[in-house]
């Protein structure tokens, strides 16, 4: 059963019980919701039967606080055709152009098309190369070249099994009285993640 279908079996839970008991305040008690619930679920029940009880979503949006269409597709085209490049200095970039909007508003029109981090726009990015086989740029080449290395300076390494390969390292923990210098010796399996720790 989903969500949905527990809230409107709940909500004719109490429609039912009050018809029942002949005593809409007594099925109220009883199932926890107040009078004013109770008459709402009513009317909603009335005028569209089950389907009418589904739990509305309170956020709606509103499209005239968004920007104009081409202005969106422009920071969309942006985004893709420069990766890269943040929120500000898209805003500046599209400043040139006499397209005005604040770098919020970049950001606002990326989390719409979930496309707001550096690797998502890669993504998009690649997306639309596999989709249309457009011919990359040169910030765009430079941009997956980028996100490449950084993958390669984050510690990604590819091992194909457990066992394969093994990254080892000493470190001086402290010094205790009595009995010296304390080392700790590490030793890590790069394709399961697990650590071996000896002092």
């Amino acid at each position: 059963m989903t969500t949905q279908q527990k809230i409107i079996k709940n909500k004719l839970g109490i429609l039912n019980l009050a018809d029942q008991l002949q005593n809409v305040s007594k099925a109220c008690r009883i199932m926890g919701y107040s009078r004013d619930s109770f008459y709402r679920f009513k009317e909603l029940y009335d005028q569209g039967g089950e389907m009418a009880l589904q739990e509305m979503s309170r956020r709606k949006p509103c499209p005239k606080n968004r920007v104009d269409e081409s202005i969106e597709q422009a920071v969309l085209k942006m985004a893709i055709e420069q990766p890269a490049l943040g929120q500000l200095r898209v805003s500046n970039e599209l400043k040139k152009q006499a397209i005005v909007i604040s770098p919020g508003g970049v950001r606002s029109i990326w989390l719409r098309h979930d496309v707001e981090t550096f690797s998502k726009r890669l993504k998009a990015l690649e997306a639309k190369v596999a989709q249309e086989g457009i011919i990359l740029t040169e910030e765009q080449v430079a941009a997956l070249e980028k996100a490449k290395l950084e993958k390669q300076a984050m510690g990604e390494i590819e091992t194909h099994h457990p066992g394969y390969l093994g990254a080892q390292d000493t470190y001086y923990v402290g010094n205790i009285k009595g009995v010296g210098h304390i080392y700790q010796q590490t030793f890590i399996d790069t394709y399961a993640k697990v650590a071996f720790i000896k002092i």
